[in-house]
C-alpha cells in the first residue's frame, strides 16, 4: 500500500470553483453552499485509508451537516483503471456507507487538480468567504496503527471556523492512497513519490 501526503495547498487559497454530478443525478457546485464554510473531501470507495474511516466518514457527515457545514465528497479517480470507482459504483456505496453528504464524480479530473488534490481521503475546509483554512489529516489513525479513529484534527478545525474563530494553522498533512490519474495525465505538483 504506497502512501501519498498531501500536497498542503496555502493557506488563504479561494476555493476553485466546481460543479459535477452527484450521485443522486443532481448537480452540485461550490456555490450551493449558500454562504456557508465548505468542507471538500477528496475520497473513493476501495482506497483502504477511505475504507478505514468509512464508519467515521459518515458519521462526521451527519454531525457537521447538522452544526452548518457545507461538506462534498469528490471521487476523481480513473475508472478505466479503477471501475469500482465509478458512478454507479459510488451510488452503491454512498448508499451502504450512510453518506448523506453529496458524493460527487469528478470525470475530467480537472476539479481535483485544481484543488493540487494528492491522496485519497484529501480534506480541504473553507470558511464563509471560501478562503482555505485547513488542509490536512482526518487525525493520527491509519490502516494498521492501532489508533482510533476519532476526526479530532479536522472536527477541532471545523468547530472553530463554524464559530467563527481562527483555525490553528499548525496542521498535518493527509496520508492516502494517491489520486488515481488517467495514463499521461498526472499534474506537474504529483511527484508520485510515497510518505510513511
Amino acid at each position: 500500500m504506497v502512501k501519498t501526503a498531501s500536497t498542503m495547498l496555502p493557506l488563504g487559497t479561494r476555493a476553485p470553483s466546481f460543479s459535477l454530478t452527484n450521485v443522486d443525478g443532481t448537480t452540485v457546485g461550490d456555490t450551493d453552499s449558500g454562504g456557508r464554510p465548505l468542507l471538500v473531501i477528496f475520497m473513493c470507495n476501495h482506497c483502504p485509508f477511505v475504507v478505514h474511516l468509512r464508519a467515521a466518514l459518515a458519521a462526521f457527515g451527519d454531525e457537521y451537516l447538522e452544526k452548518g457545514l457545507a461538506i462534498v465528497g469528490i471521487s476523481s479517480n480513473d475508472i478505466e483503471n479503477y471501475p469500482q470507482d465509478g458512478p454507479e459504483e459510488m451510488k452503491q456505496e454512498a448508499e451502504s456507507a450512510g453518506y448523506r453528504f453529496p458524493y460527487l464524480y469528478d470525470a475530467d479530473q480537472n476539479v481535483a487538480k485544481a484543488y493540487k488534490a494528492a491522496c485519497t481521503p484529501d480534506f480541504f475546509l473553507f470558511n464563509a468567504d471560501h478562503a482555505l483554512v485547513y488542509r490536512g489529516q482526518f487525525d493520527s489513525s491509519r490502516p494498521g496503527n492501532q489508533m482510533e479513529v476519532t476526526g479530532q484534527d479536522l472536527k477541532a478545525a471545523c468547530d472553530a471556523v463554524l464559530a467563527g474563530e481562527d483555525v490553528d494553522g499548525s496542521q498535518t498533512p493527509g496520508i492516502g492512497c494517491n489520486i488515481k490519474w488517467k495514463v499521461g495525465g498526472e499534474p506537474e505538483y504529483f511527484t508520485g513519490q510515497s510518505a510513511e
